[in-house]
């Protein structure tokens, strides 16, 4: 159990730093809402302040209990990845690393929601007129971690079937 819990702490660890020094940068080298190309028509760096959650989710809501909507539902999600991870003693890396993303990548929304009261969000991925909502390297982290997770258990289904 050593091993594995090294590598979830090592890779949540890595992920968060990433995530915090990302926004960093962009907040501290553009202005609200600059935007950099990347890929001309695909991928700019666009310097936005989220107060919600996913697509704006509680964007409107007051502070407060944004505040700790939030910070509770963060918390709790942390406190069951960390107990299944300890009490089942996951040892498969299909499971170590992608809980270790998603905790990661909670933790670093968090830490934005206590410091700003928002999330920083820089990723600005778009087709012509069309752009997705602009996210960071937590809400990546999410996403790939779940997606491992889905897939995961999709395989361990097909398996016993």
């Amino acid at each position: 159990m050593k091993k594995p819990l090294i590598l979830f702490l090592i890779t949540a660890g890595l992920v968060l730093l990433l995530d915090q020094f990302t926004k960093f940068y962009v907040a501290s080298h553009f202005w609200l809402h600059e935007s950099l190309p990347v890929i001309d028509g695909f991928f700019n760096i666009t310097y936005i302040r989220n107060p919600g959650a996913a697509f704006g989710f509680l964007a409107g809501a007051p502070l407060l209990f944004r505040g700790l909507f939030f910070t509770s539902v963060t918390l709790i999600a942390a406190g069951l990845i960390l107990f299944y991870l300890i009490k089942n003693r996951v040892s498969d890396l299909m499971m170590v690393i992608p809980l270790a993303l998603v905790l990661a990548g909670a933790m670093g929304n968090l830490v934005d929601r206590i410091r700003f009261g928002e999330v920083i969000d820089f990723l600005d991925v778009y087709i012509g007129r069309y752009h997705w909502p602009a996210f960071n390297i937590a809400d990546t982290a999410i996403s790939i971690g779940v997606l491992f997770l889905v897939v995961d258990m999709i395989q361990k289904q097909k398996e016993k079937s």
